[in-house]
């Protein structure tokens, strides 16, 4: 169990600017994870065990992308007891993301806005940073998140996902195509009919390939908005099932600022994420669940920082939940707590 608790460490963090304690964070796991030291973070898993898409999950209770976008620290968010863990988005080039500030907290609403736009190092550096971890050997899941450049017109943008698609996949246990960051000029366009079935089709085919080429199927998950109306998420559902994907991660930030207005920061640009997301995610994961059946696995995540929060993502048909800027708030414990909440549903 955890040595150091959060509450300790929290004034400190958010006494500096979002972005600058996030780095500082991430640089500080990177250095201690595998060492003695990770002891002041660490916690026992909860033993939750659920099959979805052909793998076993140890618990239900996930990293989601976006907070790790290197792959820097899987093994220190495994020590958390994340019974699986995301990381990304990561595009085929290195990229500077948008200009700073681009991160901002809303502690009255428990929430985070970003506009960070997919900074990374790019494919090839994200790359040898997973193949450093040892959390898949350990019997956890790693999920990939692959995204398209800033710099790549939107007519190829189907080229940047077939290139982090085959760079990434004999990594992966499953991979997640970005398409819903609102940080990334145009890019939930890709949602809309027609772009989907082309994007869908042209990655369903380079999945075969590649299953072929290495005997291995690896699951392919497709992130979306919580910005969506009835109608969207009725043709998204059905995009997914026609082309073979294996499941639906729902949802990414929000640009709506209905719950957040008058707060200092809330009108900045980039995605709201934390408690005001929970319900528009929640009614994401309902209408998929209606429009995909019992069996089509949804991973649940927006607005995750109590054990209940976890809980009401499994009950509007979530299989598995991710964390994020719940973490900020709650700090390692919410991890634990999380993953108990769902266990006593069974």
């Amino acid at each position: 169990m955890s040595l150091l608790p959060y509450a300790l460490a929290r004034p400190f963090l958010f006494g500096l600017d979002a972005e600058t304690a996030h780095e500082l964070t991430l640089n500080g796991l990177a250095r201690v994870q595998g060492t003695p030291l990770q002891w002041a973070y660490c916690s026992g898993m909860v033993d939750d065990p659920v099959t979805l898409a052909g793998l076993r999950f140890p618990n239900r209770v996930g990293l989601a992308a976006g907070l790790d976008k290197n792959a820097r620290c899987i093994d220190a968010f495994g020590a958390m007891g994340f019974g699986f863990v995301e990381v990304g988005t990561v595009t085929p080039l290195a990229q500077p993301g948008n200009p700073k500030p681009r991160m901002f907290r809303l502690p009255q609403a428990q929430a985070l806005i970003n506009r960070l736009g997919f900074n990374n190092d790019g494919l090839d550096a994200f790359i040898a940073n997973v193949q450093k971890s040892s959390f898949r050997a350990q019997g956890r899941i790693l999920g990939l998140n692959i995204g398209k450049n800033a710099s790549t017109p939107m007519e190829r943008a189907t080229d940047d996902y077939l290139l982090g698609l085959s760079g990434v996949y004999p990594h992966a246990d499953y991979v997640t195509v970005n398409i819903s960051s609102p940080n990334t000029r145009n890019l939930r366009a890709l949602q809309s009919d027609e772009a989907l079935d082309g994007l869908l089709g042209a990655i369903a085919a380079r999945r075969e390939a590649l299953a072929q080429q290495t005997g291995r199927r690896v699951p392919l998950f497709v992130k979306i908005a919580p910005d969506l109306d009835d109608a969207q998420i009725a043709a998204i559902a059905s995009a997914l099932q026609r082309h073979g994907m294996d499941g639906v991660v729902a949802t990414n930030t929000t640009v709506a600022r209905e719950a957040v207005q008058g707060l200092p920061h809330a009108e900045e640009a980039g995605g709201l994420s934390g408690a005001p997301v929970l319900a528009a995610s929640n009614r994401v994961i309902r209408t998929l669940r209606k429009a995909l059946g019992p069996g089509f696995p949804i991973i649940g995540v927006g607005g995750v920082l109590s054990g209940a929060d976890a809980v009401s993502k499994i009950e509007a048909g979530a299989d598995v939940v991710q964390i994020y800027t719940g973490l900020i708030y709650r700090g390692p414990a919410l991890v634990r707590q999380a993953a108990l909440a769902i266990r006593k549903l069974r």
